[in-house]
């Protein structure tokens, strides 16, 4: 994983609610303190990466949020916008509302065309080499898939001229796992560890876009390893317990329960890690991301797992 922040463009997906906006945030923060230029994406716009950087709000055009890393929301109007602009050469004045909604029509009827601008958004920004890398606060996981294959639909659906041609180079950007991947972000517990799996193989099946890794978020520590664990285990014993009651009071039984339920849980998540370790293809880094244990929110959240993620990337 050491050469996955030297890739161009990278898309963070994940089940909702595994910490997916908040590790791609830490992944372009973290490459921003190594020095590239990097621009953050929000593809759903809701707001999450400009709170992730305590910042009012995101648009379209990108603003610097820290030093060397600059942050956008994307817009399907704005996008359309650029791709005329730029693709087409037709010069647009004002907003174009009506167009927008037009081209929204067509795009309900022509799966694949809506995805196909906002992703030639980004790899536009990979050719013209304006950035260094590229984090995508992508969809979940449940719509990713559509979304980075989009360009093959409508290459599939068109067969001759310029929007065929331009669907030809943004392939090669997203096939290419030295300029592309696909972060997937998850956390140690059944439902999101089979979605991530079932996710991979789609992936892998249905697209070329590589699979960079897998990273599990949110794993508890191990607390008694070795001869302490044993220690630990004796004193589950019902004539300990009294004992420790007897010479610390009752709060001890409350505080070895607290123990007791903190190690079972790291057991629970280590199943199933192991668990998604024997799903995935033995090609696929998994990684583990430590629980921060804070409750701190915004940019020092952010601060804190790039840390972690450094120390992960190595």
């Amino acid at each position: 994983m050491s050469d996955l922040l030297d890739r161009r463009l990278l898309f963070v997906t994940g089940k909702g609610g595994v910490g997916k906006t908040t590790t791609a945030a830490a992944l372009a923060d973290l490459a921003a303190r190594r020095g590239k230029r990097t621009l953050l994406c929000e593809m759903d716009a809701k707001g999450a990466i400009a709170t992730a950087f305590d910042v009012h709000h995101l648009a379209y055009e990108p603003v610097e949020v820290r030093p060397g890393l600059f942050a956008m929301a994307m817009n399907t109007e704005d996008a359309l916008r650029e791709y005329l602009r730029v693709f087409a050469r037709v010069p647009l004045v004002g907003r174009i509302g009506p167009l927008a909604r037009t081209f929204d029509f067509m795009a309900d009827a022509a799966p694949g065309v809506k995805e196909m601008v906002v992703i030639g958004k980004l790899c536009w920004e990979v050719r013209e080499r304006r950035y260094d890398l590229v984090v995508v606060d992508a969809e979940a996981s449940g719509h990713i898939v559509a979304q980075i294959d989009a360009p093959r639909a409508i290459r599939d659906l068109v067969q001759v001229g310029p929007v065929r041609d331009q669907t030809e180079w943004m392939l090669q950007i997203l096939g290419d796992p030295e300029r592309t991947g696909l972060v997937v972000v998850t956390t140690p517990e059944e439902m999101p560890i089979v979605e991530s799996a079932e996710l991979v193989e789609k992936v892998r099946r249905t697209t070329d876009v590589d699979v960079a890794g897998v990273f599990v978020n949110r794993m508890l520590s191990q607390w008694f390893e070795g001869r302490d664990l044993e220690v630990f285990d004796a004193l589950a014993d019902p004539a300990a317990q009294a004992v420790l009651a007897e010479a610390l009071g009752a709060a001890a039984g409350e505080v070895f329960a607290a123990a007791q339920l903190a190690q079972s849980r790291h057991l629970a998540a280590e199943g199933h890690l192991a668990r998604l370790v024997e799903l995935l293809p033995d090609d696929v880094p998994v990684h583990q991301v430590p629980e921060l244990y804070t409750k701190a929110s915004g940019r020092r959240v952010v601060s804190l797992l790039a840390d972690e993620l450094e120390a992960v990337l190595g």
